[in-house]
């Protein structure tokens, strides 16, 4: 465990009867107010991107990546390698389906286990769009060195490691 204090995350506004605000979270100086708010405006930005530019919202865009890295993932995989809940990925998957983008194979006896892979449009889509996704990246990047951004994918992933153990308890 590290020997941060609490003081370093918070807020202390001014005790004044007028102002009714209680000491909290600083928006501008605790990481996961901070991480929320960007993931929530990142997410926000993308959904509307997509579906204005491409015809498919932000959850479809991640299905398509996670189906063209790892073709045949089932739900319960794509759920737990996105940490997005079973439900929100089944939707996504009708939805591919539903446009050509995406094709079911049941495995084994169970019928309702299916992995799931691109279609060749699925894969054209995925491409187009990748280049576009790429493109974004880099303007949400601007300004960053190559280190940086892979000392902020070493934070990023730390922290998500904690929050697996966190998860865990």
């Amino acid at each position: 465990m590290t020997n941060l204090t609490d003081d370093l995350f918070l807020i202390d506004p001014n005790d004044s009867p007028e102002t009714p605000a209680r000491r909290t979270l600083s928006f501008s100086r605790t990481p996961t107010v901070l991480l929320t708010f960007a993931a929530n405006r990142f997410t926000r930005s993308a959904a509307r991107h997509y579906q204005e530019t491409f015809g498919i919202g932000a959850m479809d865009w991640r299905m398509l990546v996670m189906l063209a890295r790892e073709p045949g993932s089932s739900v319960s995989h794509a759920s737990k390698t996105m940490g997005i809940d079973k439900a929100a990925v089944s939707r996504s998957l009708q939805r591919l389906q539903s446009n050509d983008l995406a094709s079911p194979a049941a495995t084994g006896p169970d019928e309702r286990r299916k992995d799931w892979t691109l279609t060749q449009t699925g894969a054209e889509l995925h491409d187009r769009i990748l280049e576009d996704a790429l493109a974004r990246q880099r303007q949400l990047l601007d300004g960053f060195s190559p280190e940086e951004v892979q000392q902020l994918n070493g934070y990023l992933t730390r922290f998500l490691t904690n929050l697996d153990a966190l998860n865990d308890d």
